[in-house]
């Protein structure tokens, strides 16, 4: 094992091990923790592809969380210096909330233009569509968080949405309550791919959603946390 995969298995369990701790002990440093937590996994994960890439320790450092005071008596706050550009950062991810029109079990055909779900051992393979015209596209989103369900302990990510975006949002699932199933359901889809089609009985007027996976349990720690560094604009 290489010194960038055991800095990474060392921040990753840092990572979980804070997140854990402000879950049980909410208090003021709380966020911060997690700012630390959050700062030093990416760190970590940007050192690993430059190593593999071949490139010095020099770039790597551009990219290195420091903490600064936001005054003489406030709490300290977490700062990135923003990476040079032509770096290997991803860009932003592009969200779409669509209404759901069709959803069969079965898989996909290359004409159908749906969404596939690959079959696992407890729920079989299904082909979703989804009005492209209808909904909500160019979602804006305020924040997004990975954590743990309450209810199964399984990973999801937390996303909440601008001011401008939860009046959409409110008006787009009250118009989805009285249909029929599966058309009470839309689809999540980030950067094209489908992460979620949740069903709607009340307008969602908080402003805020869940992406748990098509079915629940299918982010792991690792893809929960690299979805919600790529929905939240402040990372």
């Amino acid at each position: 094992m290489n010194d960038s995969t055991e800095n990474l298995l060392h921040e990753t369990l840092l990572h979980d091990t804070l997140h854990t701790h402000v879950r049980e002990h909410d208090g003021d440093a709380g966020p911060h923790l997690v700012g630390l937590a959050d700062g030093a996994l990416r760190v970590a994960r940007r050192r690993q592809r430059l190593a593999r890439a071949g490139a010095g320790v020099a770039l790597a450092a551009a990219v290195a969380t420091a903490w600064v005071a936001v005054a003489d008596d406030g709490p300290p706050r977490a700062h990135v210096v923003q990476p040079a550009e032509g770096s290997d950062t991803p860009k932003a991810a592009t969200v779409s909330l669509l209404p759901v029109t069709s959803s069969t079990e079965q898989a996909c055909t290359q004409a159908d233009g749906g969404y596939a779900v690959g079959a696992t051992a407890n729920h079989p393979a299904m082909c979703i569509h989804a009005n492209p015209a209808g909904g909500m596209s160019n979602v804006r989103v305020s924040s997004a968080k990975a954590q743990k369900g309450d209810i199964d302990g399984s990973w999801q990510v937390e996303v909440t949405l601008t001011p401008t975006d939860r009046t959409r949002f409110a008006a787009f699932t009250g118009s989805l309550v009285s249909a029929p199933p599966p058309r009470n359901e839309f689809a999540i889809v980030v950067d094209g791919k489908l992460r979620g089609a949740p069903a709607v009985a009340a307008s969602l007027t908080g402003g805020r959603f869940l992406i748990v996976g098509v079915y629940s349990g299918d982010l792991t720690s690792a893809q929960a946390h690299d979805l919600a560094q790529r929905l939240d604009p402040a990372r």
